[in-house]
């Protein structure tokens, strides 16, 4: 059993499956107590209309004295094999999970069936705490990109978030090392991003590609390198790295697009120089705003090291 303070949904209990609540007055001095509670999660807690239908119609939603029961926590398989290696928890409770990814590491399994994934560490993370809970990332890095990754601890959270990152409430920073003197004019980027014809894996800056918005917030700039802070106004595949190398400063170590996108350059990293600093997002339940910082990795550090004492050319 675990309580927890929030602000939307008030004070939450879970008991197993359900959680408990007490809304107070705003359901005990309604005249119709269930047309209270059901404008409360829709309205106030942000229920999605089908998984409140289908609560209700399962029997789901119990009022008791002062409480309302949810049962929003059923056990559930967790869809992915686990594998057991040290994870990096940078923030839980029973609704969500964030974990660091580490270089080298994917999000979920590209089919080959191939290679341990941070949802199968996920996935023995859940089951080494004893909780029957299904795998599901809300969002994804690329597999050489380090950073946080949040994950849905049930459906309820799952529905909110996803439709959080379609609406762009979620926010994602991060730092890129680039090559070059970045311009302190250069703050937007907003060229649309398609498909190289001539190269299945890479994307590229293209006027019939989808609109891609790119903004610079923060730099630091060496004698030819930059560190840059980042943020993402939309989500496209590679977008930081295709429009940073369109604009002529590719990153550290991105061997797909390298030299400003030439198809002869030599990596002079061991991954991309692109890590997440930090994600926010509105708590699923409560509706409060968190933030979760995510330390630069040890290989980036010692890299912005070496570009800021001109070790490296």
């Amino acid at each position: 059993m675990r309580s927890l303070e929030s602000t939307g949904g008030g004070r939450w209990t879970r008991r197993g499956e359900w959680l408990e609540v007490t809304p107070g007055r705003v359901i005990t001095g309604a005249e119709d107590t269930e047309a209270a509670i059901d404008k409360w999660l829709l309205e106030t807690v942000r229920m999605p209309d089908k998984l409140h239908e289908r609560l209700r119609r399962e029997g789901k939603i119990q009022w008791k004295g002062d409480r309302l029961r949810l049962a929003l926590f059923p056990d559930k398989e967790a869809g992915i094999e686990p594998v057991w290696q040290d994870i990096n928890v940078l923030y839980e409770d029973d609704f969500c999970l964030v974990v660091h990814k580490p270089a080298g590491m994917a999000v979920h399994p590209d089919g080959s069936g191939i290679g341990v994934t941070l949802d199968h560490v996920v996935a023995a993370h859940y089951a080494s705490a004893g909780e029957s809970v299904a795998v599901r990332h809300i969002h994804r890095l690329d597999k050489d990109t380090t950073g946080p990754v949040l994950y849905a601890k049930n459906e309820f959270a799952q529905l909110v978030l996803d439709e959080e990152m379609r609406a762009k409430i979620i926010s994602r920073q991060y730092v890129a090392i680039v090559k070059g003197r970045v311009a302190p004019g250069l703050k937007v980027i907003d060229q649309p991003i398609g498909r190289d014809r001539h190269h299945a894996a890479r994307r590229r800056v293209s006027p019939g590609g989808q609109q891609a918005v790119t903004r610079i917030v923060g730099r630091e700039v060496w004698n030819e390198a930059s560190l840059l802070h980042v943020q993402l106004e939309t989500g496209r595949t590679h977008q930081i790295r295709v429009h940073l190398s369109h604009m002529g400063h590719p990153l550290f170590g991105d061997e797909l697009y390298g030299e400003a996108g030439g198809k002869n350059s030599k990596p002079d990293f061991g991954r991309q120089a692109l890590h997440g600093e930090s994600l926010a997002f509105r708590h699923p339940w409560s509706g409060e705003q968190q933030e979760v910082i995510d330390p630069l990795p040890e290989d980036l550090n010692q890299l912005c090291s070496e570009l800021s004492a001109g070790l490296r050319p």
